[in-house]
């Protein structure tokens, strides 16, 4: 996930991310771009997806070998519905725009789908956040309100911190993470509480990882783009790096 999109969830994820600028455009170059058509929250059909399609589209965030067993939601007319019952403690689901930093160009772009997979640590303690924040802007179309209705979760503690060991995986080759990376790179993500990322080796010459903090969701995510997608094939544009 990009650095300032869905994985922002990408600052996340996106969270993502999300999630939710991608690590290959700067943030700058996106706020730049007056042909960024998404000032407002599209109909919710258009952020929605056939049942069968958008499980077999979560699916690809990760291996087979350990999607097969997860559980999937998908996106109804309010938020985020159990479709599939999972067996390894892992969840599946595709993020939309939303899972992104309120400031991004793309939050309301329709077209993002983040494919993502969520081990146990994480579906304790950040998929809830997931869900609230749809069923949020599903049920009011503000981002103002969205943010006050996540805040007021937290104050309330009605989210528990990252859980030691929270990571997702973003292997899909399907996903569309912005208008201007496509489908960027795969990459896994981890979340841990709002913390300084040279405690990782984060963002400096010659390390793999990415970090990104997340202020809305109060923790900070660590990105790290692998070799290879879900289904086994190579990322070509990682070759040599």
């Amino acid at each position: 996930m990009p650095r300032k999109t869905l994985g922002t969830m990408a600052s996340k994820c996106l969270a993502l991310a999300v999630v939710f600028g991608a690590a290959g455009a700067t943030n700058a170059a996106l706020k730049q771009d007056a042909k960024t058509p998404y000032p407002n929250m599209a109909p919710v059909e258009q952020y929605r997806m056939e049942r069968n399609a958008e499980i077999a589209l979560a699916r690809s965030a990760a291996p087979e070998s350990i999607s097969r067993d997860a559980g999937v939601m998908v996106l109804g007319q309010h938020g985020y519905e159990t479709a599939v019952q999972g067996k390894n403690g892992f969840m599946c689901l595709v993020e939309r725009g939303w899972a992104s930093g309120i400031d991004e160009p793309n939050f309301w772009n329709p077209k993002l789908r983040g494919p993502i997979c969520f081990n146990a640590a994480a579906v304790q303690s950040y998929v809830p956040i997931t869900i609230k924040r749809t069923e949020s802007i599903l049920a009011s179309q503000s981002k103002a309100r969205m943010s006050e209705a996540i805040q007021a979760a937290f104050d309330k503690k009605e989210f528990p911190a990252p859980e030691p060991g929270a990571m997702c995986y973003m292997l899909s080759k399907q996903q569309y993470l912005d208008d201007h990376a496509g489908h960027w790179h795969p990459h896994v993500m981890f979340f841990v509480p709002l913390t300084d990322s040279s405690a990782w080796g984060a963002d400096v010459p010659g390390s793999p990882v990415i970090g990104s903090d997340d202020k809305l969701n109060r923790l900070t995510v660590f990105m790290i783009p692998v070799a290879k997608w879900s289904d086994g094939s190579t990322d070509g544009s990682m070759v040599g790096h």
